[in-house]
C-alpha cells in the first residue's frame, strides 16, 4: 500500500498501548498496524505548513518567513515566562495570543528518561506527555494563563531538568522515580503568585505504554535531507520517533512540512 502526503507531527489516542496515526490530506494511517512490517520512507519536497508553498523548510515545519513572522511559533512558545497576553501586549498578534496564552495551563513533572518539568495548555493533557515519550507525568499546578506556568517552570529548573534525553527515552533508560513524592518536595519552590493554585490533594499519576516490540541499544537517527529513501522493518513507536530494526530511529517531529511517499 502506499500513502502520500505532507508529513506533521503524528496524532494520537490515549490507550493500552497509545495508538498513532499518520494523517496527511486524504488519508490516513493507523500506524500501530505497521508494526513488525516493511515501510519504506521516500523525501519528495517541501510544503510549508503555514502557507503551503513549496518552500524549503527552516524550523518546525514552517518556511523561513513563516518561522520569523507566525504568531504560533513566536519565542513564548518555547519560553513560557515570556507570555504578555495577560497584560494585553502584543508579540505577534494578541488575538492568537490571548486564544492560546489566556487559558489553563498545567505544568507538570514527566519520566521520558529522567525526571523532567514542562508545562502545558490544559487541552492538551495526556497529548503532550505522549509527544515526549513520558512513560508517567503528574500535575504540579494548574493555572489560569501561560504566563504563570512558565515562572513556575523557571523556579523548577534549576531543580529538574527542561529537556528529554531522546536517546536515553528511545532506548527505555528511564529513572524510577516516585512522582507523587517529588510533587511533595515542591511547595516551597512554587513563586508566591502560583502558591494558591498548588494541591496536594490532586496527585493522578498517567501511565503511558507505547507499542514498542523491542527497544534498541544503540540508536542511530535517520535525516531524510541525507538518506532521501530508507526501507526498515518497524519495532516501535514512541514519542514522536518511529523505532526501526538495527536501532534506527526517524523523528516524524523533525521532519514536519517535508512531502513524503510511504510504502508498506
Amino acid at each position: 500500500m502506499t500513502y502520500q502526503g505532507v508529513l506533521s507531527k503524528m496524532q494520537t489516542e490515549f490507550g493500552d498501548p497509545i495508538q498513532y496515526y499518520l494523517v496527511f490530506e486524504n488519508s490516513f494511517l493507523n500506524m500501530n498496524q505497521v508494526l513488525n512490517k516493511e515501510l519504506e520512507i521516500s523525501f519528495e519536497g517541501y510544503q510549508c505548513l503555514n502557507c503551503g508553498k513549496k518552500k524549503k523548510i527552516y524550523r518546525q515545519g514552517f518556511c523561513y518567513d513563516c518561522f520569523y513572522s507566525s504568531p504560533a511559533v513566536g519565542d513564548w512558545i518555547m519560553k513560557p515566562e515570556l507570555s504578555t497576553a495577560h497584560l494585553g501586549i502584543e508579540d505577534r498578534d494578541l488575538a492568537y495570543e490571548e486564544q492560546v496564552q489566556l487559558q489553563p495551563h498545567i505544568v507538570y513533572l514527566a519520566l521520558s528518561s529522567e525526571v523532567k518539568v514542562g508545562v502545558t495548555r490544559k487541552t492538551q493533557v495526556p497529548t503532550r506527555w505522549i509527544d515526549q515519550g513520558a512513560s508517567q507525568a503528574i500535575s504540579i499546578v494548574e493555572v489560569p494563563n501561560r504566563y504563570l506556568a512558565g515562572i513556575t517552570e523557571v523556579a523548577l529548573k534549576s531543580h529538574y531538568t527542561d529537556k528529554t534525553n531522546w536517546r536515553k527515552m528511545i532506548q527505555n533508560d528511564i529513572v524510577h522515580v516516585d512522582l507523587v513524592a517529588e510533587k511533595l518536595k515542591l511547595e516551597k519552590l512554587i513563586p508566591a503568585e502560583v502558591q494558591e493554585f498548588y494541591h496536594l490533594e490532586k496527585n493522578d499519576v498517567y501511565q503511558m505504554h507505547f507499542p514498542v516490540l523491542n527497544y534498541p541499544k544503540k540508536v542511530n537517527s535517520l535525516n531524510l535531507d541525507k538518506e532521501p529513501n530508507f526501507k526498515g522493518k518497524l519495532l516501535g513507536i514512541k514519542g514522536q520517533y518511529l523505532i526501526f530494526e538495527e536501532g534506527t530511529v526517524f523523528n516524524v517531529r523533525s521532519f514536519e512540512g517535508y512531502v513524503v511517499r510511504l510504502e508498506i
